[in-house]
């Protein structure tokens, strides 16, 4: 029998490889939910909705968020044409297609995607946590891959994870001939665990320091508040 996996994303995948377990009840049963409406899930809602509102239509940042002005100037000015909050999909065949696409294999949404004249796109995602110690540029892996679909003449990307509270930018740069089929090849042997776990219905715990106390899936072993 053919198991249908849902289109997967960056996010959905980063929690799967957290735990099979948790990624089980949160995404496959949907017996538990993460508490969306926590302080700084808001929050980050809030702002990358003022930053779309300011680059692509010049409404004024709300007051609390006057402090990512110029960092988001600095982006406002830069030539080339801008993109906001953009929806991209794949098929399983790699192919793009829309968002919602009934055939869509793969999904992500690029807070910012500037297409510069000269073969350049510049991708960055928006991040509200007082640290960048622990950023994860895979995000900006997936996004530049989709890019090069979505956009042919696109050569090279070159990604940022714009920490605006605190005020840090790591970066990261593919070339399409270069890292393009290294960066499916890592990126397809992740997906495919998660297949696997698909089609065996087989979701092993992965225990960590995250399990106690913080983990939403109460009926676990592992999580110390059962």
């Amino acid at each position: 029998m053919t198991v249908k996996i849902p289109a997967w994303s960056f996010s959905s995948i980063k929690t799967f490889d957290q735990c099979p377990k948790k990624f089980y009840h949160l995404k496959v049963v949907k017996d538990v939910k993460e508490d969306q409406g926590a302080e700084h899930l808001l929050y980050g809602t809030a702002f990358h909705e003022a930053a779309e509102f300011y680059i692509r239509d010049g409404t004024p940042l709300p007051p609390q968020f006057s402090y990512a002005k110029s960092s988001l100037d600095n982006l406002k000015q830069r030539a080339g044409q801008k993109l906001c909050e953009y929806e991209m999909g794949l098929t399983a065949d790699l192919e793009p297609c829309g968002f919602k696409d009934p055939n869509v294999w793969w999904r992500g949404i690029a807070d910012l995607i500037i297409l510069e004249d000269d073969g350049t796109a510049r991708v960055v995602d928006y991040k509200t946590g007082k640290s960048a110690k622990y950023a994860d540029t895979g995000q900006l892996e997936l996004m530049a891959l989709a890019v090069f679909k979505h956009f042919p003449e696109v050569k090279r990307v070159k990604g940022g994870l714009l920490f605006v509270v605190a005020k840090q930018f790591p970066k990261a740069s593919y070339d399409r001939a270069i890292d393009e089929p290294k960066l499916w090849e890592k990126w397809l042997r992740d997906h495919g665990r998660m297949k696997r776990a698909y089609e065996t219905d087989v979701w092993n715990p992965k225990t960590s320091g995250l399990c106690k106390n913080h983990c939403v899936v109460l009926s676990c072993a592992h999580n110390g508040r059962n």
